[in-house]
C-alpha cells in the first residue's frame, strides 16, 4: 500500500498536474503500478486491486490541495518543486533498481519543505 499511495512519484505528479495541467507523470506512475500490480497479484492475490481505493483517496487529496497552493507560489517556487521532484524520483529509480536505498517515505515532506523555503528565500 506504501509503494502505490505514497510514492513521490504518485504525490509529485498530482501535485503537478494540479498546478500546471502536466499529466505525463501520472499516466508514466499508471503504466508502472499497472505491471507492478500484476507482480503482486501474483503473490497476494485479489487484494491488490483494493490499493486502488486509498490510492485514489491520496491523489485527489494532492490535486485538490495543489489548486489552493498554487496562487501563493511564484515561478521560482514551481521551479524548485519540480527540481526537488525530480530528485525524489532519481532516488525512487536508484531504489527500485536496487542500486541505493534511500527512505523515500521520509523524503516526502521535502515537498512542502522546498515551497516554505523557496518562499523564504527568494
Amino acid at each position: 500500500m506504501v509503494l502505490f499511495c505514497a510514492s513521490g512519484t504518485g504525490i509529485y505528479g498530482s501535485l503537478v498536474l494540479g498546478m500546471t495541467q502536466d499529466s505525463s507523470i501520472l499516466i508514466s506512475k499508471a503504466i508502472l503500478d499497472f505491471f507492478t500490480a500484476i507482480i503482486f497479484a501474483c503473490t497476494l492475490g485479489k487484494t491488490v486491486a483494493l490499493v486502488s481505493i486509498p490510492q485514489f483517496m491520496v491523489m485527489m487529496l494532492m490535486f485538490m490541495l495543489s489548486r489552493f497552493i498554487l496562487p501563493f507560489c511564484t515561478e521560482t517556487m514551481i521551479c524548485d518543486f519540480k527540481a526537488c521532484g525530480g530528485i525524489l524520483m532519481l532516488a525512487t529509480g536508484l531504489k527500485m533498481c536496487k542500486i541505493k536505498d534511500f527512505p523515500l517515505a521520509d523524503m516526502l515532506p521535502s515537498m512542502i519543505l522546498v515551497l516554505v523555503f523557496s518562499f523564504m528565500w527568494p
